[in-house]
């Protein structure tokens, strides 16, 4: 089974190096191409040939950046693999990655797409806050709705039937595809042993700020697709769709609960409930902007 990894980048040569030297040098099992799609137009020919010398098959793609949707795009026709799999330049993935895809493959060929887990590359409080509203996922392996663009492979075959990502979003092309995906009867599976590490935002600013866009893109998927589940309602019709308007405010409330009762001790949970109140906040205040913003754009 020939496995492509396709690796979106820009303007992050040090995150891109730590990225390549976990695939190539760290891996257990070597990929059979590697396709790095530039957003800076090829600047990181540098940071290519390096992991070139060590491991040839790897394609340096240049584009001019527009957002992830066009860069997967543009990759997308470099890569030859029976399966592709999908991962960011601030990504460190495990050792058994690349094994562990080609397995899970091959155990699940009815599968059409297979993901895992996206951890913190640190413990700092910060970073394990990230973790619980970033990447949120199931304890066990299972079917699942959706799965983050850092840590996921696709069966060719399906990327063929599905096509291309909706370069109109700015954020939350994955969700869209993989929704796609469902609509054409494909299925998602999740191995939390299938894992990857990530750099998280450095800084509260950068944290909140990556929530505030999630929320906007939250409400773009959700306009797009009347029938994937919304936490909002879309009409104010009926008495039902009022209570899911009172739901959708209070429930940042029960679901920061729920995240901090995902927290590895009481303790920290505890700690972290003010916090990842704020972060609810924050994504459906996301929500709320692009809701008034593409309103008065009409009008």
């Amino acid at each position: 089974m020939k496995i492509s990894v396709l690796i979106c980048t820009y303007k992050r040569r040090d995150l891109l190096d730590g990225c390549l030297k976990s695939l190539v040098e760290d891996s257990q099992d070597l990929p059979d191409e590697i396709i790095i799609v530039d957003g800076e137009e090829g600047q990181i020919g540098d940071i290519v040939s390096k992991w070139q010398r060590r491991f040839a098959p790897i394609i340096l793609v240049p584009t001019k950046n527009i957002n992830l949707a066009a860069s997967r795009n543009k990759g997308l026709s470099f890569c030859s693999g029976e399966v592709i799999a999908f991962s960011d330049d601030d990504i460190k993935v495990s050792s058994d990655w690349v094994k562990k895809i080609k397995e899970l493959h091959k155990r699940y060929p009815e599968i059409a797409a297979i993901g895992g887990k996206v951890e913190s590359l640190s413990r700092r409080f910060r970073d394990k806050i990230a973790d619980l509203v970033i990447f949120p996922v199931p304890k066990k392996s299972q079917r699942v709705e959706t799965l983050a663009g850092a840590n996921i492979s696709y069966k060719k075959k399906i990327i063929k039937e599905v096509g291309y990502f909706d370069e109109e979003l700015f954020r939350g092309e994955d969700v869209d595809y993989n929704w796609r995906l469902l609509k054409k009867g494909g299925q998602i599976y999740y191995d939390p042993e299938l894992l990857v590490y990530h750099r998280h935002r450095n800084s509260w600013k950068g944290l909140f700020w990556q929530l505030f866009m999630y929320g906007r893109a939250y409400y773009l998927v959700r306009k797009k697709w009347e029938d994937i589940y919304c936490v909002y309602p879309r009409k104010l019709n009926t008495l039902k769709d009022w209570l899911k308007v009172i739901y959708f405010f209070s429930g940042a409330l029960y679901q920061a609960f729920l995240d901090a009762k995902k927290a590895d001790s009481v303790f920290f949970g505890i700690l972290a409930y003010p916090v990842l109140l704020g972060c609810q906040v924050v994504w459906r205040g996301g929500m709320i902007y692009q809701y008034l913003k593409t309103k008065f754009r009409k009008n």
